[in-house]
């Protein structure tokens, strides 16, 4: 499996999902299915397959995603997710249920419920990142001097008053 290169400026998160009830082989046929896709497109794959696995997949690529946002929230830079891809995703075998069952002559035959681990990571196309970044140098530019300080004053009132908005719109 190639693993995808990563840049100081690419954001990209990840998500695990462990002792999932099913077994590995099984999860392994509907990992292929999104592996390298965009994570929109993944998102609409899982949800018209038809393996109950796909279910829990969709959570934990959505978790991935929600890491991906919340990363980029905390570095303070904007994300387009439209804009995130699957670039690693894979499952482990996780521990063995071993359990008995009763069978002729007193004797018992034994069987193994498997577990899996389920590991999804996205992350933003290099092309996206550069221009975000290049996006993010021309407003720390344009925000110098007493002109920029006046335009960044402007910039967080128009926010504040979106986000009055947005209250009042809640409360309707």
């Amino acid at each position: 499996m190639a693993t995808a290169t990563q840049t100081d400026g690419q954001i990209h998160g990840v998500a695990l999902t462990r002792f999932v009830r099913v077994s590995p082989q099984k999860a392994r046929l509907v990992i292929d299915l999104i592996r390298g896709q965009r994570a929109g497109d993944a998102l609409q794959t899982l949800r018209f397959t038809k393996k109950r696995i796909a279910r829990d997949i969709e959570k934990t690529l959505r978790s991935a995603i929600a890491n991906a946002e919340r990363k980029a929230d905390d570095a303070g830079s904007s994300l387009d997710v439209d804009q995130l891809f699957v670039t690693g995703c894979f499952v482990n075998e996780g521990p063995r249920w071993k359990r008995m069952r009763p069978a002729p002559q007193g004797r018992g035959f034994r069987y193994q419920k498997r577990t899996a681990h389920i590991t999804v990571q996205v992350a933003e196309h290099l092309r996206a990142a550069e221009s975000r970044a290049a996006e993010a140098a021309a407003e720390a530019a344009a925000s110098k001097g007493v002109k920029g300080a006046i335009r960044k004053a402007r910039k967080t009132i128009e926010k504040r008053a979106k986000e009055a908005q947005k209250q009042r719109n809640k409360k309707k």
